[in-house]
């Protein structure tokens, strides 16, 4: 019994000196691995400074363009300064006026003295300022030039008066104040409207006057004024044709009694007495 036992326990010790020994063969054949290596991500290369495109001053292009202005044509220099002088209504002096157009008068003689003389500038001995040709500033005293003008005066002399010259003519006609009318060479002439003014009329345009005869149907007056380029403010075609389509009954045309002037009579030309010399005494 004693042996049995003994040939057990060397059994075992066999068994672990084999299994020790398999495990030493097992790590000896197995590859060595290496050892983990720590990632340390690329390092990018540094960019190249970037050297800026060559540029020039931006002050080139305005150095450019007062050196072109300066060395252009006397004539061209004194217009710049008027056109400046013109929008601007102010009076200015030399420096402020090269500092805004460029043009330098005080180194350049000849413009200098042009400007000084200019029939469209005025120099006071230090300011420049537009001159106009009839010193107007506003629309009342606009209204007071026409009246000096009992024959008219050019509107192409009131528009440099003051900027909104233009519009103020186009209120005080339609006020009734003047008339606009264009001449023969198409040039348009303000007249005083004002009753007070009496005109001399010839004797050639009163006998015309007299004796145009208008036609007695508004169709054919309204064709006349549109065939003489004026837009007739009624439309007679149009208003007979919307009252038959209505079926309201159209006036009948009668003959119409010729039509005296009396000194009762409201005349709108009173300024014009000379139209009206055969009045009836009633």
């Amino acid at each position: 019994m004693g042996s049995l036992k003994d040939s057990l326990n060397q059994f075992k010790k066999q068994q672990e000196k084999c299994q020790s020994m398999l495990t030493g063969i097992a790590a000896k054949a197995a590859p060595k691995t290496a050892p983990a290596r720590k990632f340390t991500p690329p390092v990018a290369d540094a960019p190249k400074s970037q050297v800026p495109p060559l540029k020039f001053s931006n002050d080139t292009e305005r150095l450019q363009q007062i050196n072109n202005i300066r060395r252009s044509a006397v004539g061209l220099q004194i217009k710049r300064v008027i056109d400046f002088l013109y929008e601007t209504r102010k009076a200015l002096t030399a420096e402020e006026i090269n500092a805004e157009t460029y043009v330098d008068m005080k180194a350049n003689k000849a413009v200098f003295d042009s400007l000084k003389n200019n029939p469209k500038v005025l120099y006071d001995g230090t300011h420049f300022s537009y001159k106009a040709k009839h010193e107007v500033k506003e629309k009342r005293e606009l209204l007071h030039l026409v009246r000096k003008y009992p024959e008219g005066i050019a509107v192409i002399d009131l528009k440099d008066a003051y900027p909104n010259v233009e519009e103020d003519l186009q209120v005080l006609k339609t006020a009734g104040d003047i008339w606009l009318l264009c001449e023969d060479s198409k040039e348009e002439i303000a007249y005083p409207n004002d009753p007070r003014v009496l005109i001399k009329v010839d004797d050639d345009l009163k006998e015309l006057f007299r004796g145009i005869e208008l036609p007695r149907d508004m169709l054919d007056i309204e064709k006349d004024l549109a065939k003489n380029g004026m837009k007739p403010v009624t439309n007679t075609a149009q208003r007979r044709a919307r009252a038959q389509n209505l079926g309201l009954p159209s006036k009948p045309k009668t003959k119409k009694k010729k039509h005296e002037i009396s000194k009762r009579t409201k005349l709108t030309n009173a300024h014009l007495p000379e139209l009206f010399q055969n009045l009836n005494n009633k």
